[in-house]
């Protein structure tokens, strides 16, 4: 697969994943729907990829480090999103989670025609904020930009990942870390629920779809593209995200919604695509 496609494939697999996630909030809450994608993701990489206990042991202690700030860093990401994902629609979170790669690509690059991307991204964000009698929850706003600043660390970190590991043996181990991190509020916010048959087959086909699939595509293109080419075909996620919520849960956004979703893609897509200059993508 070409290195668009992979980036291509990551970005339309997470969004249906996100969707099909917010059918178990009802039951286990956002933190027990968080629990079950990362646990049954780690389970389904281990078993791919078998990363050896012994090896990981052998490994630098640098690289050790790296896994377990990978691995909070997953479950932080995961955690906001969702629980931000049961405020606001699916569109619009994914918009403001965005500003964490935007912000990435801002501090690369010194070009004057950045402070115009910034503030067209800054005018979509405004657009979005809750207005006197608007419908937009703050709080949901709030989780889904904390999201999006462990998104930006999430971007840094996979790239040394892929460096620092062959295959997926290290996205892998950083799951369980993950996991581990998120086993207190998800069973605290999930329970016995966890258990249901139901709850784990939807939660399985989550975890596919919005994490193995994704994270071992995104680490391959990675490999390929510079972070800034990455970032630039991943702007065309709010849209993805949009489309998603709209075609498979009724989530209809109001025309400012839409402009604001716009206007923070062409602000993305441009700082990405000018943060160093933009060398051939591989076809």
């Amino acid at each position: 697969m070409s290195s668009v496609g992979l980036v291509l494939g990551a970005v339309l697999s997470v969004q249906c994943g996100a969707a099909a996630a917010t059918t178990l909030f009802d039951q286990v809450g956002p933190a027990g729907t968080v629990l079950l994608r990362v646990l049954l993701a780690a389970v389904v990489l281990m078993a791919v990829w078998r990363p050896r206990l012994r090896s990981l042991r052998r490994r630098a202690r640098e690289d050790l480090i790296l896994v377990a700030g990978f691995g909070v860093t997953l479950a932080g990401m995961n955690l906001s999103f969702y629980e931000a994902l049961d405020r606001i629609p699916l569109g619009i979170a994914v918009t403001l989670e965005f500003v964490g790669p935007l912000t990435v690509a801002l501090l690369g690059s010194r070009r004057r025609l950045d402070i115009a991307w910034a503030l067209l991204a800054a005018g979509g964000i405004v657009l979005l904020s809750p207005a006197p009698g608007g419908s937009i929850n703050a709080l949901g706003m709030g989780l889904a930009l904390l999201a999006g600043s462990f998104w930006a660390a999430y971007i840094l970190l996979s790239a040394r990942i892929g460096q620092a590991f062959t295959g997926g043996g290290g996205l892998a181990a950083a799951m369980v870390v993950g996991s581990l991190v998120l086993l207190p509020v998800g069973i605290a916010a999930g329970g016995e629920d966890l258990l249901d048959l139901g709850v784990l087959a939807v939660g399985l086909a989550v975890a596919v779809l919005s994490s193995a699939i994704p994270y071992s595509l995104e680490l391959e293109a990675l490999r390929r593209l510079p972070e800034r080419i990455f970032g630039v075909l991943m702007s065309l996620e709010p849209a993805v995200a949009a489309l998603v919520g709209l075609s498979l849960l009724g989530q209809d956004l109001a025309p400012r919604e839409v402009v604001a979703i716009c206007l923070v893609i062409v602000a993305s897509a441009g700082a990405l695509g000018t943060a160093a200059g933009t060398p051939p993508v591989e076809a």
